[in-house]
């Protein structure tokens, strides 16, 4: 049964290591994002993350991975008990997954890929299996807003990117499951938000388990990028 879940942002600029001299800049969604799965592993130790993710693979707690593709080797491992070894090419989401897992001292944690082109029934249909499920568990949603926030943003600028993420900001605030559901795939595409389809199955588990209250821990998009931080907890 899932009872808190834990919504984060997975860039790579969450591992102080991979962006010396700009720790200062990226503490705020750093600082958000750790409070967000810490409250996490007060429910649970092991947990169940859901990311953007092709081919359907699933990423058990023996995975182990390191960021040296993103310019340094800061080793990852999806488990507590996962012995060293030859470190495999992970997805990001995968390793900023692991990353959180050992920075809030969880036990475990198994990725779960969603298709990014899925559509909005599949991914509810995703949620409401993850709510069939009985094993207590912790809930991991892991997605980026829009990359279109300004100039200089790397997807550069869409002026339709501010009401985009200032929909998703208010739908996690509320846990209002109606409106992720809303979200037109094309749209979240056209704008790079990678997050649409995981939200959208936290959404389906929430439509299935009613109950729920979100809480904001941190919205803005400092670098071009929206990242959204919220826990929703079942009452």
């Amino acid at each position: 049964m899932i009872t808190r879940v834990a919504v984060v942002p997975h860039p790579p600029l969450l591992v102080p290591e991979l962006v010396p001299g700009r720790v200062d800049s990226t503490g705020p969604v750093r600082e958000a994002t750790l409070a967000a799965v810490a409250r996490l592993a007060q429910v649970s130790r092991d947990w169940v993350a859901v990311a953007a993710g092709e081919g359907g693979h699933r990423f058990g707690p023996e995975s182990a991975g390191s960021f040296r593709g993103y310019g340094v080797d800061v080793p990852v491992t999806l488990s507590a008990g996962h012995g060293a070894g030859a470190p495999a090419d992970l997805p990001l989401p995968v390793l900023v997954a692991g990353w959180l897992r050992a920075r809030a001292g969880a036990d475990s944690v198994r990725v779960e890929p969603v298709a990014p082109a899925a559509s909005p029934a599949e991914c509810a249909e995703l949620g409401a299996e993850l709510a069939r499920r009985d094993t207590e568990t912790g809930l991991l949603v892991l997605g980026d807003g829009a990359n279109c926030h300004g100039p200089r943003a790397p997807g550069f600028q869409d002026g339709r990117a501010a009401d985009f993420d200032a929909k998703v900001a208010s739908a996690l605030a509320g846990a209002d499951a109606e409106t992720l559901l809303a979200l037109d795939p094309d749209l979240a595409a056209e704008l790079g938000a990678a997050g649409r389809a995981p939200w959208q199955v936290l959404a389906g588990l929430a439509r299935r388990w009613p109950g729920w209250r979100g809480e904001l821990l941190y919205s803005a998009a400092p670098f071009g990028v929206a990242y959204h931080v919220a826990v929703w907890e079942r009452r």
